[in-house]
């Protein structure tokens, strides 16, 4: 199928309401990290990867039509150049919003992980490591390299294929991007931190979370 959109911004910046919209938009699936849930056999594709290994994104890809969120988005660049054709969306919220969203929810549930032998758990590990920051449970390291992930996406993609977004942009950047008229229904916003934590079972969030 070939990726028709490729999402550079990291997670917590509206991906999975992202990814919904993208598959209404593209009329086919949109990976996320929760497609690496229900595909164990990537783990060790992505893993690969990570580590700077060849990989073939038409395998990882197949039937899909867009890629957006972790593990995708730190190879921003690479799918860029595999899938030429497809606009690049970096989603964006503010630093501080990122992180206080990511440190109460994807980063909780990596530090209650603990099985360092386990290949999912490795896999994010040398993710994080190795495409992100040394230690992305700390506050002032995460925060720089989100903004200097953020800034190197800008830098490197031309205007004219990148498209800036936040969730309360809503459809018409995407549609735009894409050339397909703009649904007439709200855009989905889904997986709030609120969401988040209770499905984790953590019954009361932090305030400002």
């Amino acid at each position: 199928m070939g990726l028709q959109l490729v999402g550079a911004g990291l997670g917590r910046t509206g991906t999975l309401s992202l990814k919904q919209a993208t598959e209404e938009l593209v009329g086919g699936p949109c990976y996320h990290m929760l497609e690496v849930f229900g595909h164990p056999d990537h783990v060790g594709m992505w893993h690969a990867a990570i580590r700077g290994e060849p990989v073939d994104w038409d395998i990882i890809f197949d039937r899909y039509a867009a890629a957006v969120d972790w593990p995708a988005a730190p190879f921003w660049r690479e799918l860029s150049e595999a899938y030429p054709d497809a606009p690049v969306v970096l989603s964006t919220r503010d630093s501080e919003g990122w992180w206080r969203s990511a440190d109460r929810t994807i980063l909780e549930v990596f530090r209650g992980v603990a099985r360092e032998s386990d290949p999912w758990h490795a896999m994010v590990t040398d993710m994080f490591r190795l495409r992100f920051c040394d230690d992305v449970l700390d506050r002032d390291a995460a925060f720089a390299a989100y903004e200097a992930h953020n800034d190197e996406v800008r830098a490197a993609i031309p205007s004219d294929r990148l498209v800036e977004w936040r969730p309360g942009d809503g459809w018409r950047p995407l549609c735009d991007a894409l050339g397909v008229p703009v649904p007439a229904h709200d855009f989905p916003h889904v997986n709030t931190t609120e969401e988040f934590r209770a499905n984790l079972g953590v019954d009361a969030p932090p305030p400002g979370s």
